[in-house]
């Protein structure tokens, strides 16, 4: 049993994945929840007067209500509360109620921008944050040890053991005081909005409420096969909307992923905004417009934008390894203004340490409403200011041994350009004169390495991209 466990249950970076059916099933995520439990009993401490309870929500995925209701009841027969969404939620929504809520800790299932065949778990602290190694490593060791023990639902509901809650009330609520909601609303800016058919559902629009501003909303039903693509905010899976971008008379797209905690966006014309650039803008807006101080934070593959914002705003620029965990770590210890990472996790201010792609979104939205210009305008205006930097990722499938990694780290030079820069603590990457970079990337999980380029232009990221896959394939 507890070998069995621990073979098909593994936590990552952000939680544990699983195909719906083969090792992510009933039993297992039972397993999980006493695991969950046990930790909650033994290395949480009491109290004295307060019971301890978890917040669970869950996504649009195939079984994930009933994943949840499942995991629920394992909780509430171990004797602690739990408060139960009552709808699909956004992952943002779930990690706001733990705190809303003063729960010890929150469980959300989903898998996040996975394929539809996939389901998975989630853990929050009571900070709203995801849990770190020191405890998903701890949840890991109670897996198996401990029989599951189970709770008939309607018994857990008719004691109060499990309560039904509504978390997106709360969730808008703090989104409406976090924004100028007059500015927003007055303006007269025309948003589209890519579900994805994920949870983030019709929340933008109901943030947004009665308004001149206008609030288009597709992909917005639930449809767990996701269109049969990954639910994830890249080029390749929104065609739909830089199709309408380019078509219709809209300010600014918006794409939020399966379990709305990530983001992309779209200009006028039906240009893809990734990540990197959002970072920069979120920053400037909060920085100028909003008058917010402190630092910022970017991964090891985050743009040099954000050094020249940073410079010119006279702000400490923190890199950390990929992984928005590390991001949330520093919210946590230090006042950061924005954080965000490549695959389009953004975390703002005086919020809770996580990313939140329903609220970077509505950001851009008032950024436009305190510049009155769309977001085409104000993303020329910035990068004229700091720099247009072309941004290319990929990957190659083959094992990197550390020998591969220290020869790519030894180069001298990229296509003819000096390297002035190594970093060699997350994967490597060389930084060029030019200030265009090559990154290398080992997975964790698979055997495949992670290729990232950026340069000022995007014949240039792409050649990078090209020599350093080539130097992979020579090398394996």
């Amino acid at each position: 049993m507890v070998n069995k466990a621990r073979n098909e249950i593994k936590f990552g970076t952000d939680g544990w994945r699983g195909v719906i059916s083969d090792n992510f099933t009933f039993d297992n995520v039972a397993v999980v929840a006493q695991a969950v439990s046990e930790w909650v009993k033994k290395d949480i401490k009491a109290v004295k007067g307060k019971r301890k309870s978890i917040a669970v929500g869950y996504d649009t995925r195939f079984l994930s209500k009933e994943y949840a209701a499942h995991f629920s009841r394992v909780l509430a027969r171990n004797n602690i509360d739990v408060f139960l969404s009552d709808r699909p939620i956004p992952t943002p929504s779930l990690s706001y109620g733990v705190i809303e809520r003063k729960c010890n800790a929150g469980i959300m299932i989903t898998a996040s921008h996975n394929p539809p065949q996939f389901n998975g778990i989630k853990i929050k602290t009571s900070l709203g944050g995801g849990a770190g190694l020191d405890i998903t490593n701890k949840v890991e060791g109670y897996l198996g040890l401990k029989p599951v023990k189970i709770m008939d639902l309607e018994e857990a509901l008719k004691s109060k053991k499990i309560k039904m809650h509504n978390y997106d009330s709360a969730y808008i609520k703090f989104m409406r005081e976090y924004l100028d909601m007059a500015k927003v609303r007055k303006s007269k800016f025309r948003i589209l909005t890519d579900v994805m058919h994920g949870s983030g559902g019709t929340l933008m629009a109901e943030v947004v409420g009665k308004a001149n501003l206008q609030v288009d909303l597709m992909r917005e039903d639930i449809n767990p096969s996701f269109d049969g693509l990954k639910p994830e905010p890249v080029e390749e899976y929104v065609q739909g909307i830089l199709s309408r971008m380019k078509r219709e008379k809209f300010d600014l797209g918006l794409i939020l992923d399966g379990d709305g905690d990530r983001i992309a966006a779209v200009a006028p014309g039906g240009e893809y905004i990734n990540p990197q650039r959002i970072l920069a803008l979120l920053t400037v807006h909060l920085v100028k417009n909003k008058k917010r101080t402190g630092g910022a934070v970017k991964t090891t593959c985050g743009s040099k934008i954000m050094d020249h914002i940073c410079k010119k705003y006279d702000m400490e620029l923190f890199e950390t390894p990929v992984g928005f965990k590390y991001i949330s770590d520093l919210m946590i210890t230090k006042r950061i203004v924005a954080g965000g990472e490549e695959a389009g996790g953004m975390g703002v201010q005086d919020y809770i340490p996580e990313r939140d792609g329903t609220l970077a979104g509505l950001l851009l939205v008032e950024m436009m409403a305190y510049e009155k210009k769309n977001i085409k305008q104000i993303l020329d205006e910035v990068e004229k200011e700091f720099g247009r930097y072309y941004y290319e990722r990929s990957y190659v499938s083959v094992k990197a041994n550390k020998a591969v990694m220290n020869k790519f780290g030894d180069l001298k030079t990229l296509l003819g350009k000096k390297v002035v820069e190594k970093m060699d603590y997350d994967g490597v990457r060389l930084t060029c004169e030019d200030e265009s970079w090559l990154m290398l990337r080992p997975s964790g999980t698979e055997p495949l390495v992670r290729a990232y380029s950026e340069s000022k232009s995007k014949k240039k990221a792409q050649e990078l991209i090209h020599f350093g896959k080539n130097f992979l394939k020579r090398n394996k």
